[in-house]
């Protein structure tokens, strides 16, 4: 059975090309020609069935056969928030299998023991994008810029909210437990510290502003799987029986 080639094309339905960079990777790369078939993603819930139409150079036209919404793999909204980690790699690493695994919203904090202050959302959502093809999700993550983390909190008050530390004279509670015993249809937001942790002013600020004190575990993990691991208990505890993946 010949493999089915994927690219993601927003606003597939609306225009008759691939974007440049999908286009050079379906002619050059791929070698498609005229008559052979294609999936396209639109990020936002659908695939498309479709056939090359023309492809030469950096331009590949395609024409729609089949439209096929997807069904959601789980319930509410997962958005973890993190403070990169100074190796950008490990960032790079984190953004890619969490979108395999699969989340809706991915942040980048600014703290105050953060070891890196600035950030390159494109590379990131390239890297987004990608894992998005690879894993066959029907919806493409949204990936936000740098944000201080007192801002964060000042603006972020929807859904159900934790933080992640390891403080032991602040109370903390199972997130996992926790997930598991609340609405499965809201929205999740999971802050997740730098290596050197969230500060104790910082998780007390959270804590004011409607932010459940959590635990990830007994272990001290690295920042970037201490965010998986995040991603990881949303998914199962909000999965749909239907979800295979």
């Amino acid at each position: 059975m010949k493999e089915e080639r994927f690219f993601y094309v927003p606003d597939a339905e609306y225009v008759a090309e691939l974007p440049q960079e999908e286009a050079v990777h379906a002619t050059r790369v791929l070698r498609l020609h005229e008559g052979d078939g294609i999936v396209l993603m639109d990020g936002t819930g659908t695939f498309y069935k479709a056939e090359v139409t023309m492809a030469t150079g950096k331009r590949c036209a395609y024409a729609i056969t089949e439209k096929l919404p997807q069904q959601r793999q789980w319930r509410g909204r997962i958005h973890i928030a993190m403070a990169p980690t100074k190796m950008m790699d490990r960032v790079e690493w984190m953004a890619e299998k969490a979108t395999e695994v699969g989340l809706d919203e991915l942040s980048f904090l600014e703290c105050r023991f953060s070891e890196r202050r600035q950030i390159r959302t494109d590379r990131v959502e390239k890297i987004v994008v990608a894992a998005m093809k690879q894993s066959r999700k029907a919806w493409k993550p949204t990936v936000n810029e740098m944000c201080h983390f007192k801002d964060f909190i000042d603006n972020n008050s929807s859904g159900r909210r934790f933080i992640c530390h390891c403080y032991g004279e602040v109370e903390r509670k199972d997130l996992f437990s926790l997930l598991n015993e609340g609405e499965r249809d809201e929205e999740i937001t999971i802050l997740i510290g730098p290596e050197g942790d969230f500060t104790l002013d910082e998780v007390k600020y959270a804590q004011q502003h409607g932010y459940e004190s959590v635990s990830l575990g007994s272990s001290r993990l690295r920042t970037e799987t201490a965010a998986l691991s995040a991603v990881m208990m949303a998914r199962l505890a909000n999965r749909l029986y239907n979800d295979r993946a």
